[in-house]
């Protein structure tokens, strides 16, 4: 078992049952809560360790003995209490989820508790790359991915996301490599290796974040900016063209933006999502650069993140919907705005055609298509699939089919005011919802059918129809070409949207020759951004078009984005043969995939 017990200061475990407001959580932040967090580190790439201290101020709100710190796989060093007091602590323990509860006695006058301690060098939050990972194949790099329950596994902290503090950090790191945080940012390295930070707004322990890296910057707009390696952060900054016009758009429908910066930076490929809404500076994949702002969707909703899920978040994993369900609906406004309404229709399309593979996938009784969900026993990281998101999204546009876009944009603006900064249950969203828009139209309450969408699995009968007029037109083309031919059809179907919903629907019963046609007009195998390439190799491999079996290969040992390579690896294990291919490309692959993906990619393999 690769998590210590870490009993070499006392050697007592602690006995309290931990029950908690939040199944994924030791800690007792019903008792006393964490409020600021100064943290002091050394970045060691040799030893692939962040050390140094966390001195973490708290409040009492009750007169608790002790206070509770979720740990995972830390070595803690030593204990202080206020101005140096020497304290004690207790190791519970180890859990392979949630790692170990860390217990410190304390007083009705302890204000502050400084924590020295080191990271391991297999924490899950922290992806460590060699050179040859990164982009420019020069330096190392350090990212951090703390969602859900993983920041735990590089700070000792109350990690869930019904605690919010702010903090300042320091860290130190080569000094030829540039550090970043969630937090206001530098935008050059310095000579001594020495970066400050300060975040000024409580966030959840989800929202710590953390690069190190040969990284460079280029400004967008007053506001904006992009960081990425020296030999993409010209790509990047054109890429993103658009990012200070999407501000711009959200604050108009959704109230100011309160973070002040809104810089994004370009990861390596080992980077497990698509996007992570860090605040100030959200972690993008670098398949996002796809040379034509196509795949900028993305973009909007990390940005959209600003008001749903950092400004207002999940009090708990149960409530993820909160966070991704609202996001989702923003992102598809703020995408109307910038690219208008048929790009906006054409992704609420796709939005649909996910939800129902997702539900036909679990099952459409299976309690897991809730929005509310129950995670507890569960890793919650498996509660992120296209339930919260597309199931979520759905809701809010059955919410404004009833009381028009206008009311609803109001509610939302009025939502965010009184949560911001907080965290919300989904009981608490409900009592809101009553109160502010449904009021006492007990009618309306029904048609929107509240409890059917949010504690009731499946997809209930008022889903509003999604309809896209260049999605009619492509599927007209998909029922001609046959007969006529592809000669032509590339022209015809130009933007990713229109390409990916061709391929989603081509059919089942393609030929060998039929696929190399396609691929010889649309060079869909060598020249498709990563949303095209992802989509056609999975054609590929369900209709053994070995041709493009190289670029299969490729995909996967070169991207680490935990939802598209498993849908690939999904795809290769139904045949003995995929399976045996699948195991190989893994075996090579896995040394450059982030944690997340490696444990996806097992489920999978299995």
């Amino acid at each position: 078992m690769r998590y210590l017990l870490l009993l070499v200061v006392l050697a007592g475990c602690a006995t309290q049952d931990y029950t908690t407001p939040d199944p994924h959580s030791y800690s007792n932040f019903d008792q006393v809560v964490t409020k600021h967090l100064d943290l002091d580190l050394t970045v060691d790439f040799d030893k692939k360790e962040l050390r140094g201290t966390a001195v973490w101020t708290i409040d009492h709100l009750s007169n608790p003995e002790e206070i509770v710190f979720d740990t995972h796989g830390l070595t803690i060093e030593s204990v202080t209490l206020n101005d140096g007091i020497e304290g004690s602590f207790y190791m519970g323990e180890a859990e392979e989820l949630h790692g170990a509860p860390m217990s410190i006695p304390i007083r009705a006058d302890t204000k502050k508790v400084t924590i020295k301690y080191k990271s391991s060098p297999d924490a899950v939050a922290l992806q460590w790359l060699n050179p040859q990972q990164t982009a420019d194949k020069k330096h190392p790099f350090l990212f951090s991915q703390g969602q859900s329950i993983w920041t735990r596994t590089w700070i000792p902290c109350q990690d869930s996301p019904s605690v919010r503090f702010t903090y300042n950090a320091k860290l130190k790191v080569p000094s030829d490599l540039l550090a970043l945080m969630s937090a206001e940012n530098p935008t050059e390295k310095n000579s001594s290796g020495i970066y400050e930070f300060r975040q000024t707004k409580p966030i959840p322990a989800y929202l710590m974040a953390i690069a190190v890296g040969d990284i460079a910057f280029r400004s967008i707009d007053g506001r904006t900016g992009a960081y990425a390696e020296p030999s993409v952060v010209d790509s990047a900054a054109r890429e993103f063209g658009d990012l200070g016009d999407m501000v711009v758009a959200a604050e108009k429908l959704f109230g100011p933006y309160r973070w002040g910066r809104y810089d994004v930076i370009v990861l390596p490929p080992s980077f497990p999502y698509g996007g992570m809404e860090n605040p100030n500076l959200t972690f993008l994949t670098p398949g996002i650069l796809a040379g034509d702002r196509s795949l900028n969707a993305l973009l909007a909703h990390e940005l959209g993140h600003s008001w749903s899920g950092n400004l207002t978040t999940n009090a708990t994993w149960d409530d993820i919907w909160l966070n991704e369900g609202f996001t989702s609906y923003v992102e598809n406004r703020i995408v109307e705005e910038i690219y208008g309404k048929n790009e906006a229709k054409m992704l609420e399309v796709i939005s649909r055609r996910e939800l129902h593979d997702a539900v036909e996938e679990f099952g459409a009784d299976n309690p897991d298509t809730r929005l509310k969900i129950e995670s507890k026993g569960k890793n919650p990281d498996d509660a992120i699939s296209a339930i919260p998101y597309e199931k979520g999204f759905a809701f809010i546009q059955v919410i404004e089919k009833e009381v028009g876009r206008e009311r609803l944009d109001d509610f939302l603006r009025k939502y965010f005011d009184a949560f911001a900064f907080k965290s919300v249950t989904t009981p608490e969203f409900e009592a809101f919802l009553k109160d502010h828009l449904v009021k006492n139209d007990k009618d309306l309450l029904k048609r929107i059918k509240y409890d059917a969408w949010v504690h009731s699995p499946g997809i209930p009968d008022n889903m509003v129809p999604s309809i896209s007029p260049d999605f009619n037109r492509i599927d007209s083309l998909q029922k001609a070409w046959r007969k006529t031919g592809v000669a032509g059809l590339s022209s015809q179907i130009r933007t990713t949207n229109e390409r990916r919903h061709f391929i989603d629907h081509l059919p089942n019963d393609l030929t060998i020759d039929e696929m190399k046609a396609l691929d010889n007009e649309f060079a869909f195998t060598e020249k498709g951004n990563f949303i095209i390439r992802r989509q056609w190799l999975v054609r590929a491999i369900q209709h053994q078009y070995k041709e493009a079996y190289p670029a299969v290969e490729n995909f996967l040992l070169n991207s680490s984005r935990t939802a598209s390579v498993e849908m690939l690896y999904k795809q290769l294990v139904k045949t003995p043969e995929g399976k045996a291919w699948a195991q190989r490309i893994f075996n090579q692959a896995k040394s450059g995939y982030h944690g997340t993906t490696v444990q996806t990619v097992w489920k999978v393999l299995k």
